[in-house]
């Protein structure tokens, strides 16, 4: 995988977060259980999917090859979440323009995008403007016992992230 970070085990830049503390409750336009927590996912391993902003061009592109390839997250027993540090309105606006198959919570606090380590860069500035300073992060987290985090990859760029392969093959690691 191209840059941000390899594994949860070893890279000093993972997303850092309590292991006790992964779980959320979120509003949930999408499908799905609304509010949606990880214990409400009928899955294996669940997939999140931190967004940098509403209008981000990288981040759509990011939900639409996943909501092509969806059926393959299903295969394995997968769940994918896209979070959106946006309010419930803007997360179900993403729901309806990319017919998402899957949830798209709302995170418009960012108080789990902080939790799981998403970076921000520009400091003030970029915690205000999340389209100038927040850069993705992709977490796999473990549900078949208390969750886990099980890999990330916190991106150092606006495109450093995790295309579906990438995602799928870290996926096929913990199946």
């Amino acid at each position: 995988m191209k840059g941000g970070a390899e594994d949860a085990a070893s890279a000093g830049d993972q997303p850092s977060t309590d292991p006790n503390d992964l779980d959320f409750s979120l509003p949930n336009p999408g499908p799905g259980p609304d509010p949606l927590s990880l214990t409400d996912l009928d899955a294996d391993v669940a997939v999140l999917l931190f967004h940098r902003d509403f209008l981000c061009g990288n981040c759509r592109e990011q939900v639409e090859a996943v909501c092509d390839r969806y059926e393959e997250f299903a295969e394995l027993n997968a769940e994918v979440v896209s979070v959106l540090p946006e309010p419930r309105e803007k997360a179900a606006e993403w729901v309806v323009y990319h017919d998402a198959p899957y949830p798209i919570v709302a995170d418009p606090d960012s108080e789990l995008a902080t939790r799981y380590g998403q970076p921000v860069k520009f400091g003030p500035l970029g915690r205000w403007f999340d389209l100038l300073g927040r850069m993705p992060l992709a977490a796999l987290v473990d549900l078949r016992r208390e969750p886990e985090l099980l890999w990330g990859h916190a991106g150092d760029t606006p495109v450093d992230r995790p295309d579906v392969d990438d995602l799928l093959d870290e996926l096929r690691k913990f199946a």
